[in-house]
């Protein structure tokens, strides 16, 4: 065994892959009728990692792991994270806050009742909260409260204590949302049903003839209107001026049940399907390649005006939905598109159309913008009482990422990637911090459990992770009755950490929890830098 753990520390890349070449399949296995997904990595880290203190994966290597994650994260929701601020942001934002509250409540009845130093207490709430930008302030802050003699003593108090209680700041998270979403009987995405656009043609019965644009400003239905005939004349292509007369015919896509309702008050379902009629028009799908066209809105392209053409839907990933002129269209998007026989070569051409191009990343862009991340997380915010905020390397390509994502261009320069190349590059730096962190973290987990000493720590970092968990967990679905999957990822974005936001987008996919997790991380962050040194101020 110990040539084996020798083999292991020299050759670190070995490790990280056979970590993660272990823990993937793993985790793809149901355990009590739930799977880990990629967390798993973190448990197969952890015990390779406790077979000596020098098995671990360079810290540089992991750290790398989790910039690729957090950067893509950010530049990925970045377009939606501003609209959820103002629909649901305030509720995730107040529920982080409750939770920092619960937290500085716990710590003090720990210094109070259980009689731990408050140096100890800091470094649990910074290792049960799993946030090592708190570890660093706290030890910032006993610098300026401490005598240069006592602070020699207790400067690695906090630390010890952070190293006990980070694993189980991860793995406590996940058991409780694992029991919760069997408690609940919340089903993992896997196993919903998969909403689907359906495409209808109606028979117009209205009493007085409307446009479809005044139609739209009136009921605002997320639908398209494609294809419009009257009578015995060709069908025409839909634009917001077509006007719509009883006895027309009118070609509608949407979710199922918003067509129906739009199809029931526009007038009656008709057996034609005038969209099928390949006679006037061509319909074809084409992938948005064109990385000059990245990032624009729909209605900057004019196809209508230029090519004659309309987009019915858009296919982004396994999601399709309807397309209006505001919608910011993406770099991998596939345009399902209507028009002219002779117009839709040169449209395809003008829209990129090439898998390949969409599989390529642009490095200029995607160095800068980490680079960009790296030096904003560097930056040093004052703060009341002469302390110092630094985002640090997980949170300043956070911030740079959501902004980017949402700006989607600077002049000729596209941020934003592929929608395929953003989830490889995501899942790449996942699978490496979490083999990272469950290696250097194995040792002294395991030391924990075998020594006696410090297990008060161990436990009061574990009741301080478990308890505002669940306290969250309840808040936020009985009283702000937030979806059980934009809720994990809140708690994931609470916690700070990455390993958790991996392990519920993969219980329930990458939307929800990962627009949870950017809401309220920049306050999460700021909140447990503050609360750590709140308890040291106060001991």
């Amino acid at each position: 065994m110990e040539q084996f753990t020798q083999f292991l520390v020299e050759n670190p890349l070995l490790l990280l892959f056979l970590v993660i070449g272990i823990g993937y399949p793993l985790g793809r296995l149901k355990i009590g009728g739930v799977r880990l997904g990629v967390a798993f990595i973190l448990f197969v880290g952890l015990a390779f990692g406790s077979l000596g203190p020098n098995v671990q994966i360079p810290e540089e290597i992991y750290m790398f792991g989790l910039v690729l994650f957090i950067y893509t994260i950010g530049l990925s929701n970045g377009s939606i994270f501003f609209e959820a601020l103002r629909k649901r942001g305030l509720n995730a934002n107040l529920l982080a806050t409750i939770g920092s509250g619960l937290t500085l409540v716990v710590s003090l009845l720990f210094m109070a009742l259980l009689d731990i130093k408050a140096s100890y207490v800091a470094g649990i709430v910074a290792g049960a909260t799993t946030n090592t930008p708190s570890l660093a302030a706290a030890v910032e802050t006993l610098k300026i409260i401490s005598v240069p003699e006592v602070y020699q003593q207790v400067f690695q108090e906090p630390i010890v204590a952070y190293s006990l209680t980070y694993p189980m700041g991860v793995l406590g998270v996940i058991l409780v949302i694992t029991l919760f979403q069997r408690l609940l009987k919340i089903k993992p995405i896997t196993d919903k049903p998969k909403s689907e656009l359906k495409s209808v043609t109606v028979r117009v019965t209205l009493a007085h003839p409307v446009t479809i644009e005044n139609l739209m400003k009136e009921n605002h239905w997320d639908v398209s209107f494609s294809r419009h005939k009257r009578g015995q004349m060709a069908d025409t292509l839909v634009i917001g001026k077509t006007e719509l007369r009883a006895g027309d015919l009118i070609n509608l896509v949407g979710e199922t049940d918003v067509v129906s309702r739009a199809a029931q008050a526009i007038g009656n379902l008709s057996p034609e399907r005038i969209e099928l009629d390949l006679s006037q028009f061509d319909r074809r799908r084409i992938i948005l390649s064109n990385k000059e066209l990245a990032g624009q809105k729909l209605y900057q392209l004019e196809l209508a005006t230029q090519y004659g053409a309309f987009v019915t839907h858009i296919r982004r990933g396994d999601l399709d939905f309807v397309p209006h002129g505001n919608t910011n269209l993406m770099l991998g998007d596939m345009l399902i598109v209507q028009a002219p026989h002779d117009r839709m070569e040169a449209l395809a051409k003008y829209l990129g159309d090439s898998y390949r191009s969409v599989s390529e990343i642009d490095v200029l862009t995607l160095g800068l913008g980490v680079a960009l991340g790296l030096l904003v997380g560097i930056i040093p915010i004052p703060l009341p009482g002469g302390l110092v905020l630094k985002l640090g390397i997980a949170g300043g390509p956070l911030i740079v990422g959501v902004f980017l994502g949402a700006i989607k261009r600077t002049g000729p320069i596209n941020w934003d990637l592929p929608y395929g190349a953003n989830v490889t590059l995501r899942q790449i730096g996942l699978v490496v911090f979490l083999a990272g962190v469950g290696t250097r973290s194995g040792y002294t987990f395991l030391t924990t459990l075998l020594e006696g000493g410090s297990f008060d720590i161990f436990l009061a970092g574990l009741i301080l992770t478990v308890s505002v968990t669940a306290i969250l967990l309840l808040l936020g679905h009985f009283i702000f009755k937030l979806p059980f999957p934009f809720l994990v990822g809140i708690i994931s974005g609470f916690q700070t950490n990455s390993a958790i936001l991996g392990f519920v987008q993969d219980q329930f996919g990458d939307e929800q929890p990962s627009l949870g997790y950017t809401t309220v991380y920049p306050l999460a962050m700021i909140l447990k830098i503050i609360l750590v040194q709140i308890i040291l101020f106060v001991k």
